[in-house]
């Protein structure tokens, strides 16, 4: 005869929580975003353990610090700002105690107006530098994402553009929408013109690192739920792009200072009674004559903009060792 069964005494597990969607989607988001940080964490260490890289961070913060003082020094007071304080009795003074730098044909201080300058390259390169980087990676991306035909057609664009003269299109672009304005406009005008057409390398490059990553398992799982084609662009792939696109900004920026103190050389960019460092030079160029060198008005404006540049080139070629993934595999 069958016996009834017996009623347990433990009380009925209560219903767990429907987690499985949840751990899905974390399971699937989180070994990404965790290798992610972990190699950037270990080219990061990578790019501090560089002799040459801490010595580039140096002279940076250096260079930037006392250009940002001489800014601040140079255009107090209001009336009559520092950094154009004439003195005709004290004209083509040399290097002294009291005068660093020297003076200028006007008695200026070729110190403060050193600073002055390399505040306005600085700020323009970097600028120019954003805008670079702002556009380069967004033509990249999406011609990347979208491919085909879309692909092609913006690409071959960007192989127009990089036939025509590099030089000839900022200056065009410079002198024609800059004009007579105030040095606020022409400055903007400048770094404008020296970023948009220099986004090109950057643009090839972001879009060769979408297509190797927009079949992968973290983009294709965006894609079935339902994410934009916006948020698939800027939130799952720029993000695992951050080492290339911060590598290529640093290179643009010294070649943008490059450029606006080429084209203030040429008088195209900033225009006195305000300075860069193309200008100065410019300046101590034309006072040189066989009689007389007036040897530091070119000097000392030159000497700061090498070693800007050298610093920011040792600084992007750490970023750019750091980041290599074929550095990675070696180590």
């Amino acid at each position: 005869m069958t016996q009834p069964p017996v009623p347990s005494n433990r009380a009925a597990d209560p219903p767990k929580p429907a987690t499985i969607g949840r751990r899905s989607q974390d399971d699937r988001s989180s070994p990404e975003s965790r290798r992610d940080s972990s190699q950037t964490r270990q080219a990061m260490r990578r790019f501090f353990r560089s002799r040459l890289v801490r010595v580039g961070l140096a002279m940076l913060v250096l260079i930037a610090l006392a250009c940002v003082a001489g800014f601040l020094y140079g255009t107090s007071p209001e009336d009559q700002p520092r950094y154009n304080d004439q003195n005709l009795t004290r004209n083509y003074q040399p290097p002294s105690r009291s005068h660093w730098f020297g003076t200028d044909d006007v008695g200026r201080d070729v110190l403060v107006r050193t600073l002055y300058g390399g505040a306005i390259s600085l700020a323009v390169g970097m600028m120019a530098a954003l805008v670079s980087v702002a556009i380069g990676v967004t033509w990249g991306a999406i011609a990347g994402y979208v491919g085909g035909k879309t692909d092609s057609f913006m690409m071959r664009i960007v192989d127009v553009l990089y036939g025509l003269p590099y030089l000839l299109l900022v200056i065009l672009f410079a002198v024609a929408f800059g004009g007579a304005g105030s040095p606020v406009r022409r400055m903007v005008v400048l770094f404008l013109a020296i970023g948009a057409v220099s986004w090109l390398t950057m643009a090839r490059v972001v879009r060769g690192q979408v297509l190797s990553l927009r079949n992968n398992d973290y983009v294709l799982a965006a894609v079935a739920a339902g994410a934009s084609h916006a948020r698939i662009i800027f939130v799952h792939l720029l993000p695992n792009l951050l080492g290339p696109i911060i590598v290529y900004a640093t290179l643009i920026i010294p070649q943008a200072i490059l450029q606006e103190s080429f084209l203030s050389f040429l008088s195209i960019g900033v225009q006195p009674p305000a300075a860069s460092w193309g200008s100065l030079a410019a300046d101590g160029i034309g006072k040189m004559n066989p009689v007389i060198s007036y040897w530091w008005l070119t000097l000392f404006p030159c000497l700061a903009l090498a070693l800007t540049l050298l610093s920011l080139n040792l600084i992007g070629d750490g970023l750019r060792d750091a980041f290599d993934p074929q550095l990675r595999e070696k180590k």
